[in-house]
């Protein structure tokens, strides 16, 4: 018997044909990645938000849907029962009477977030609340958990950012303070002068005094200031009085004591 050999053109489209039947026939999935923190803490009363995120290969249609379940504190996580669900931008609550009106929709599915609040926290929400996606394809996953935690304001963790805020503020402002009150004082000390004036009064002698005649030397320095610490000194003007009332240069006049002033710059 003879065998015949094959055509290796036909093994080539055959293998393309088995190609393209995988690629075409076979609908792949990809895991959707959710993320939730691990803990929260809400003060007992208010309202808190149940932060939920997600990554997804395909693009959100309007298929998508959110489902929050809660499992109450000290239980088996099979008996977590569903408390919210999201799809086609409609919300429907569950039938667990403790949540109703309270979960509230707080996401945004075009930005991957399907965060939920609660409202009216109260001691019995406590436990592990578990956030769930779907976006066919894209329909497995693990849901993200979150745990819970209703607390007296007392025991929440104290914020100290107000605190350090107000005290670099407080701070910045002294600085400020002691810097123009520096500022102030030397300014004064470079424009503040301090001036030792001279004025006195000296006693003329009764006798008159001759045509041509020159003043006392020592009338001169007695008119002098003191102080050498004077930075500058104006001109030092002199004045006789004369109440004789003659024009005579011959005559005697009688003179009152001299007055002399020591004008200053300022």
């Amino acid at each position: 018997m003879e065998l015949r050999r094959t055509n290796p053109a036909c093994n080539c489209a055959l293998l393309c044909g088995i190609t393209l039947c995988l690629i075409f026939g076979i609908n792949l999935t990809f895991a959707i990645e959710l993320y939730a923190p691990a803990e929260v803490l809400v003060e007992n009363g208010t309202t808190g938000i149940l932060k939920c995120s997600f990554k997804s290969r395909e693009v959100i249609s309007s298929a998508a849907t959110v489902t929050w379940s809660f499992c109450p504190a000290g239980s088996d996580a099979g008996s977590a029962v569903s408390i919210f669900y999201y799809t086609s931008a409609n919300h429907y609550p569950g039938s667990v009477a403790q949540f109703k009106d309270r979960v509230k929709w707080a996401g945004d599915l075009n930005k991957k977030d399907a965060s939920v609040h609660l409202i009216d926290a109260q001691f019995n929400d406590n436990g592990t609340y578990s956030c769930a996606v779907i976006n066919p394809p894209d329909i497995s996953g693990t849901a993200a958990q979150t745990q819970l935690k209703v607390v007296i304001k007392e025991s929440l963790p104290q914020d100290n950012t107000a605190v350090i805020v107000v005290a670099v503020c407080g701070a910045v402002i002294g600085l400020i303070v002691i810097s123009v009150v520096i500022c102030l004082i030397i300014k004064r000390h470079q424009t503040t002068h301090e001036y030792e004036g001279c004025t006195s009064v000296e006693s003329v002698s009764s006798h008159a005094t001759r045509p041509g005649g020159k003043k006392p030397e020592s009338s001169l320095k007695g008119s002098r200031c003191c102080s050498h610490s004077t930075p500058v000194q104006g001109p030092v003007i002199y004045a006789q009085l004369d109440h004789s009332g003659t024009k005579n240069p011959n005559s005697f006049h009688k003179m009152e004591p001299v007055v002399y002033a020591d004008i200053r710059k300022n």
